[in-house]
C-alpha cells in the first residue's frame, strides 16, 4: 500500500474524453487528454472539490478553499483565468452539459481545458473577490480566488522572495517551459523551487519507483569505472598501419570517434536519469556517469585528463553558481551565472584546442604510423603490438 492510500487518497478511473479540438492549428498535443478534468464535476459524493495539477507546491494549508462557491478560479494574467487550480461544486447536471458542449463543439481558444472551461466560465472577472467567511460556512455563487492562490513562480526568481500584495501566499504554480517543470531534475538549479517541490514530494510519495533505476545504473558506472582503471584500453590496439595514402583518412576517422565519444559521454548520462528523480540524486548520477564515460575516452585514446574533464568541472561550477543561496535579488543571480559562463568559455576552447592537438601527436607517434621513408605495408590492417 502507497503513501497515497495511506493518507486516504483515492483514485478513480474514468474512461478518456475525447478530444475534439485535436485538428486546431494551435492545438499542442501534451493537453490531449487534459479535458478529463471535466470528470471532476461528476465526484456528486463530495460538497466541494479542489482541483490541482502535478505542478502546484503548497506553502500553507489551504482548506479555506473548500468554503468558495460552486466555481473560484484565480486570474494570472489579464485575460483568462488558471485552471492549475480552481474549486467546483460537482453537479451531475453541470458535468452532463460540458459534455454535450464538447459534443456540439464549444469554442475553445487553445483546445486544451484552460480554454473550454475559461469558455464555460466568460464572465468570471466580473465576479466579486473570495473571501472566507470567518465562521467557515460555505458561500454560493462564482468567485475570483486572489492570486496568492496561484503565483507564477517567475514572480518569485526576479527577486528570489514573494512579494505578492493581494491574498495570503498559498500555493505556487509553474506555467513556464514544460521541460522545466519542477517534477524534472534538471530543472534545480536552474530554477531554484524545484528542490521545494520535491522535499514535498520526499516527504510524501517518496522516490520507490526511481531507486531501482538509480542503483542499476551506479553499479553499471562503477563496473564500468573499474574495468577502465584495470585494463586501461590502449591507443595503439584500436590502430592499424597501412598503406600512406590512407593514413589521412585513418587519423580523421580517429579524430572524430574520439570526438563523438567525448560528446557521448556528456550526453548520453543526461537522458538516461530518470527524469522525475530528485534533483540532487539526478545531478549526482549524471556527473558520475559522465565522469565514468569520459574516463573510458580518456584512457582509450591517450587524451589529457584536465583537457576532457573540463566541461565536467564547468557544469559542476554553474550547478555551485545557480545554487548558490545568498544572492540578493533574480538580477544579481542572472547577471552571475552570465559572468560564470562568460569568464569559463575560453578554457572550455582551450581545452578543445589541447584535445585536437593531443589527438594529433598521438596519431604521430612512431607507434602507430610508420615513419617517412619507411616501405609500405602490405595492403590490408595490421595490428600494431
Amino acid at each position: 500500500m502507497g503513501p497515497s492510500s495511506e493518507d486516504g487518497a483515492k483514485v478513480v478511473s474514468v474512461e478518456n474524453l475525447r478530444n475534439p479540438y485535436r485538428d486546431q492549428s494551435n492545438f499542442d498535443f501534451r493537453f490531449k487528454l487534459t479535458l478529463n478534468k471535466l470528470y471532476a464535476w461528476s465526484l456528486v459524493e463530495y460538497d466541494r472539490v479542489v482541483m490541482l495539477d502535478a505542478d502546484n507546491l503548497f506553502l500553507q494549508k489551504t482548506d479555506e478553499l473548500f468554503q468558495c462557491g460552486q466555481f473560484c478560479a484565480v486570474f494570472i494574467n489579464p485575460c483568462y483565468f488558471h485552471t492549475g487550480l480552481f474549486v467546483l461544486q460537482p453537479s451531475k447536471e453541470v458535468f452532463n452539459d460540458m459534455v454535450h458542449e464538447l459534443e456540439i463543439g464549444r469554442e475553445n481558444p487553445d483546445g486544451a481545458d484552460q480554454g473550454f472551461i475559461c469558455s464555460y466560465y466568460p464572465n468570471l472577472l466580473d465576479r466579486p473577490m473570495f473571501h472566507p467567511p470567518l465562521n467557515g460556512t460555505k458561500l454560493d455563487g462564482t468567485y475570483r480566488l486572489p492570486l496568492g492562490y496561484q503565483m507564477d513562480a517567475s514572480y518569485y526568481y526576479l527577486r528570489l522572495r514573494w512579494s505578492v500584495p493581494c491574498g495570503p501566499n498559498s500555493v505556487i504554480t509553474f506555467p513556464g517551459a514544460p521541460l522545466l517543470k519542477p517534477w524534472y531534475w534538471w530543472s534545480w538549479p536552474v530554477l531554484p523551487l524545484g528542490i521545494s517541490w520535491h522535499e514535498q514530494r520526499r516527504q510524501t510519495l517518496g522516490y520507490a519507483a526511481e531507486m531501482p533505476v538509480v542503483i542499476i545504473q551506479s553499479v553499471i558506472y562503477l563496473g564500468i569505472l573499474a574495468m577502465t582503471r584495470i585494463a586501461r584500453p590502449n591507443f595503439s590496439k584500436l590502430c592499424y598501419r597501412r598503406s600512406d595514402k590512407n593514413i589521412f583518412l585513418i587519423q580523421t576517422g580517429l579524430k572524430m570517434i574520439a570526438v563523438w565519444s567525448i560528446l557521448a559521454s556528456y550526453v548520453l548520462p543526461f537522458f538516461i536519469v530518470p527524469h522525475t528523480v530528485h534533483p540532487v540524486l539526478g545531478w549526482t548520477l549524471y556527473l558520475f556517469g559522465s565522469f565514468t564515460l569520459c574516463s573510458v575516452a580518456i584512457n582509450t585514446f591517450l587524451l589529457p585528463m584536465i583537457a576532457v574533464l573540463i566541461l565536467w568541472i564547468g557544469i559542476f561550477g554553474s550547478l555551485l553558481v545557480m545554487a548558490y543561496p545568498w544572492y540578493p535579488d533574480g538580477v544579481v543571480r542572472a547577471l552571475a551565472v552570465f559572468g560564470y559562463a562568460f569568464c569559463s568559455a575560453p578554457f572550455l576552447w582551450i581545452s578543445i584546442v589541447k584535445i585536437m592537438t593531443s589527438l594529433q601527436v598521438s596519431l604521430e607517434r612512431e607507434a602507430f604510423f610508420p615513419k617517412l621513408g619507411e616501405s609500405a605495408p602490405p595492403s590490408g590492417f595490421n595490428k600494431l603490438y
